[in-house]
């Protein structure tokens, strides 16, 4: 954009320093700015402070090109916070001995900065028309630090390094001037809820949320809810990968695009699932979602160990999948900004309606206290909830005290390293399988008595699972009874006594 003069042949105002390596020696007229569009909106909230709430969400005095612009805004806006009169007179005390301001006509110019405001009514356009530029200039200086960083060779860094830098300025740029946030109407949020219940009610009274492809669970949870943080927990070998796992691969096979209700595109059955492995390989979860597609057992797939009708049935499945629009990333350990940054990445360009995080306590934080970092964790994967509008299923680890009990079903008391995470979830659940505890109870063959009981046992709970609904914002608690297939490693709808087939059918 071409630099605009002040008014009445006022000079040039002296460029600002910049935060770029190489940028501060380029010439004003190379960075994009517009001094007109600045004028103007000082000039209209000198003449009238209430324009100040319209433009105080978009912009700050950071973003002014010129920096006594920038000068006179941060007195207004503190004179304007304190419910005192920002005008022309009352700025003169405060900046009569600027240097920039001398050079500028001295307070004069706040005067003719008042007098010459054409309208408050396009207050809102100037603002958004300095942020934009401002951050054209940031995304200037960036490129030249990344160039700088670039040029040098250094050992201590990488060139892996660099990109990921470069990656979380970005990001951490394209984050700010969210603009459309703060107080809603109550209107419009009841519209929202409204439009919210429609949707159920249009699917007869099913669910408002994503299913899960398990009918019994999506009865208990409506399905999985825009906006929600879903905890799935469990002790080790209790299947709360298996689990995530299935609901992931059965939301994006089931995944239609067309018109939603609200006139948008977007999935109108099933989503885009983004799956981040912080504890399996891309590789391996890849290949237990194809021994759930194929029915041939997990530990076959691994070994080769296939006859050629189960080889065939497994090239097939993987053909099947190809255009599954399920993205896996395995990045170990990965701090919980970049996720929140890859999460926004995939939105962009792929859409997503569904994120999960296998597990929690793998991501990582700022904080140096574990039961901070946790704290900050599953605060960022709420936030990350809120601000891409999709449901979230985190998996986390459960505390060994389970094993200590004669009840070893999980409660919320159990989850492990911090409480926050049952305070920041909108649904905590628990996968358990009794059959697991139970097979380790197994007694010696010369207790005849007991080892017939146990037998009893063991069938009653063969290839079941319970996911226990531990804490539901918006919903009843319970337990969902599941069918579980461990050589499969998949969990299915458990067949009621009334659904059985008669004896002999």
């Amino acid at each position: 954009m071409n630099e605009i003069t002040p008014f009445n042949g006022d000079p040039q105002p002296p460029a600002p320093p910049s935060a770029g390596g190489q940028a501060q020696d380029m010439q004003a007229s190379e960075l994009p700015h517009s001094v007109e569009a600045e004028q103007q909106l000082l000039g209209a909230i000198l003449t009238n402070n209430d324009v100040y709430d319209k433009v105080a969400s978009i912009i700050n005095s950071s973003h002014f090109y010129d920096p006594v612009h920038a000068r006179i805004y941060e007195v207004a806006a503190a004179r304007i916070s304190k419910n005192a009169l920002a005008s022309p007179v009352t700025l003169k005390a405060f900046m009569e001995d600027d240097i920039g301001l001398k050079e500028l006509g001295g307070p004069a110019y706040l005067a003719k900065l008042a007098s010459a405001s054409i309208s408050a009514f396009a207050v809102r356009d100037y603002a958004q028309m300095i942020y934009d530029l401002a951050i054209r200039r940031e995304l200037i200086a960036l490129g030249h630090t990344i160039a700088d960083k670039a040029r040098r060779v250094d050992v201590a860094s990488e060139p892996k390094e660099q990109i990921v830098e470069a990656e979380q300025q970005l990001y951490s740029l394209a984050e700010q001037g969210q603009t459309e946030q703060g107080f809603k109407s109550f209107l419009r949020a009841v519209t929202e809820a409204v439009n919210v219940t429609n949707e159920a009610y249009q699917r007869g009274g099913g669910m408002a949320g994503i299913s899960t492809g398990l009918d019994d669970l999506d009865k208990q949870l409506g399905g999985l809810h825009p906006s929600d943080l879903l905890i799935l927990a469990g002790r080790p070998s209790m299947g709360k990968t298996s689990l995530a796992t299935n609901i992931a691969f059965n939301v994006a096979k089931a995944y239609k695009r067309g018109a939603k209700p609200d006139g948008t595109e977007g999935a109108i059955d099933g989503g885009v699932v983004g799956f981040f492995s912080l504890e399996m390989s891309a590789e391996q979860l890849a290949g237990r979602i194809l021994a759930e597609a194929s029915e041939i057992s997990s530990h076959k797939i691994r070994q080769g160990d296939m006859t050629e009708e189960e080889f065939r049935r497994f090239v097939q499945a993987a053909k099947d999948l190809e255009s599954c629009p399920l993205f896996i990333d395995d990045t170990p350990a990965i701090p919980i900004s970049q996720l929140a940054a890859r999460a926004r990445r995939l939105k962009r360009t792929h859409g997503l309606d569904l994120l999960v995080i296998d597990y929690l306590q793998l991501c990582r934080g700022m904080a140096e206290n574990r039961v901070n970092e946790i704290a900050e964790i599953s605060m960022g994967m709420k936030a990350i909830a809120k601000e891409l509008n999709i449901p979230v299923v985190a998996l986390s680890q459960l505390s060994r005290q389970v094993e200590s009990r004669d009840d070893k079903r999980p409660q919320l008391s159990d989850l492990r390293e911090s409480g926050s995470i049952e305070q920041d979830a909108d649904v905590v659940m628990f996968v358990f399988r009794e059959e697991y505890y139970k097979e380790r109870e197994k007694p010696g063959d010369h207790e005849l008595d007991k080892m017939e009981e146990w037998k009893q046992a063991m069938e009653r709970l063969h290839a079941k699972a319970e996911v226990i609904v531990g804490k539901q914002r918006h919903g009843p608690i319970g337990t969902v009874e599941l069918s579980f297939e461990a050589q499969f490693t998949r969990f299915g709808n458990l067949a009621k006594a009334w659904q059985q087939p008669p004896e002999g059918y």
